[in-house]
């Protein structure tokens, strides 16, 4: 019974985990570039915490309304609405949904990395806190805890088998 109990429950945390594999990393195969959103700039379509996925696209694709996802340095991914397009110039301009103003600085074409396919709530949220100490110990804990579910099964039955040669 321990055995069966056990093979459901890592049957159920490894069928999770393959799913966010699949939901995280399978969409880099296929040309799109994953960014988790950490502020609500973009509420409520897109909420703090989601994973937004842009795909390349020609400056001259883009749109009037399109979200687009862009650098702003290096390290700063924004994802907000085009509000204006000046093709002479080839910049955009650009506003979060939440936000009241359009943002201070035009987008030149090449700060855009993509235009936003779709948007994942909630899975921002791993790839945010993978990162950080807790999140690296939480992912050791899964770990463990798979493990154990494999060999507890196992330890419980040697541990069986010994109490009753000893009766």
């Amino acid at each position: 019974m321990m055995k069966k109990v056990c093979n459901i429950l890592s049957g159920i945390v490894f069928i999770i985990l393959l799913a966010l594999a699949i939901l995280m990393f399978v969409p880099n195969f296929i040309g799109y570039k994953g960014f988790a959103v950490i502020s609500g700039s973009m509420e409520p379509k897109i909420p703090v915490g989601s994973i937004v996925y842009a795909k390349e696209a020609a400056f001259s694709d883009l749109e009037v309304g399109d979200v687009i996802s862009y650098k702003i340095n290096n390290d700063t991914m924004v994802t907000h609405r085009i509000y204006s397009i000046d093709e002479k110039k080839q910049t955009v301009v650009t506003k979060g949904d939440a936000n009241e103003k359009v943002d201070t600085a035009e987008v030149k074409s090449n700060q855009i990395v993509g235009k936003v396919a779709m948007s994942i709530p909630l899975i921002g949220y791993i790839t945010i806190y993978a990162k950080t100490p807790i999140g690296i110990i939480a992912i050791c804990a899964i770990a463990a805890i798979l493990i154990l579910l494999n060999f507890l099964p196992d330890i419980f039955e040697k541990e069986n088998k010994k109490e009753e040669e000893t009766k």
